[in-house]
């Protein structure tokens, strides 16, 4: 811009001394001639130079209108992210995820469809642990029922990543991306594709022998940890940009206060965000089913059996005690800090939309530990569970959401 000024200030002058040169030099007539072409060309000059970056703007950067229709988009495929966790939750809750013993891409996407085809895909399920130990009387038609279910969890993450991949192509061809929206997008299609692949990397765990173990084939909680962790940070970046592209910034004084409600906001939807990855190790432990009372474990506040691994930090990742025990503190603590949080916020004045967010948050969050305990002391029932975790994922969003109303207006 600088530069612009400089540029358009020499041009002046030089059209000024010009003008006097031609009418010292010459006669009144052809002074008037020329003053006339300099004039035109002076102007001709001066739209060009303030319309060129105008032409390079509207081509490198988007206007308000492609901006709301990539946070539409982004917020979609957060959307469905929430399905496919919602979905996955439920697909474990039915111990439905190892009926499926093969992964292809394409291959898999056509389900059996005569007797002949269903029963050579049973007859593969029988061959592994799940089915020789936990379900080795099971019948074909039990089998379609947990079969369809990891089917459909599998479709609607492949539905996933296409709601991801193609509007990007799309909006990448039309140049509505940034350097900045690039290197997102870029790497959320790069996430939706490690997370399929996570997520047999995690099946693969529950199919494998285990001679020394009598225990109930499952899979790995560490792998199941992952697969959800991925699953959260994609639905968390996505809502985030969505939300910044569709949602204004406020321009909030810089106070004190503010600052530490800011910070107090990141780190209370960090400890939420850590407890809803730890509820993927009480599933894939089946530690909702240890202590199935409230506020005490059994008899007692403090388990006998807290740490009965050794080393103790295996406790905290392979003791079903302990995890189920983790889970409640993190529970509660984050319980607290929103209702901190709420009241700290009270001596903040906020914007509407801000206040909107907060309240949501301390609701959603009384709300989730009541289905937490409920689905603790009636052991775990698959509508009750289900619910609570998709309460995790509302929670997980209010969170983003206040984040994002409090987030900084640039410079």
């Amino acid at each position: 811009m600088f530069l612009l000024v400089t540029l358009r200030s020499s041009l002046a002058q030089s059209r000024q001394h010009a003008l006097r040169f031609i009418h010292c030099e010459r006669g009144q007539k052809n002074s008037t001639h020329w003053r006339d072409f300099i004039q035109k060309r002076w102007k001709s000059s001066t739209v060009s130079e303030m319309a060129a970056p105008s032409r390079a703007a509207v081509g490198s950067l988007p206007n308000s209108a492609a901006e709301r229709t990539m946070g539409r988009w982004l917020l979609v495929c957060s959307g469905m992210v929430a399905g496919a966790v919602i979905l996955g939750g439920v697909t474990r809750l039915t111990e439905s995820g190892l009926s499926m013993v093969d992964w292809h891409l394409v291959k898999e996407m056509k389900p059996p469809s005569t007797k002949d085809e269903w029963e050579a895909e049973f007859q593969k399920y029988q061959q592994y642990p799940e089915f020789k130990i936990l379900n080795h009387d099971m019948t074909l038609n039990e089998f379609k029922f947990i079969w369809f279910m990891e089917y459909s969890h599998r479709m609607w993450g492949r539905a996933v990543g296409l709601a991801y991949i193609l509007p990007a192509i799309y909006f990448w061809r039309k140049g509505w991306f940034n350097r900045g929206m690039k290197g997102r997008v870029l790497g959320l299609c790069g996430f939706v594709c490690f997370q399929g692949l996570l997520g047999w990397y995690m099946v693969k765990s529950g199919l494998e022998e285990k001679p020394e173990s009598y225990d109930v084939p499952r899979v790995s909680q560490y792998r199941l940890a992952a697969h959800l962790g991925s699953a959260l940070v994609l639905y968390c970046a996505s809502l985030w940009t969505g939300l910044s592209l569709l949602l204004p910034r406020h321009r909030l004084p810089e106070t004190h206060q503010l600052l530490r409600l800011r910070k107090f906001t990141h780190w209370t939807a960090g400890l939420v965000f850590l407890t809803a990855l730890s509820g993927a190790f009480v599933a894939g432990l089946d530690a909702g089913l240890v202590y199935n009372s409230f506020p005490k474990m059994g008899d007692r506040w403090i388990p006998d059996d807290l740490l009965a691994f050794s080393p103790t930090l295996k406790n905290f990742f392979e003791n079903p005690t302990t995890v189920q025990f983790d889970h409640r503190i993190l529970g509660i603590s984050s319980v607290a800090a929103i209702t901190g949080l709420y009241y700290v916020s009270r001596k903040v004045p906020l914007p509407r939309r801000a206040k909107l967010a907060l309240n949501s948050l301390i609701a959603v969050a009384y709300l989730q530990v009541t289905l937490g305990i409920s689905t603790l002391l009636l052991y775990v029932p698959t509508s009750i569970a289900a619910t609570h975790q998709s309460g995790s994922l509302a929670l997980l969003s209010m969170a983003i959401w206040l984040m994002n109303e409090l987030r900084r207006v640039p410079k």
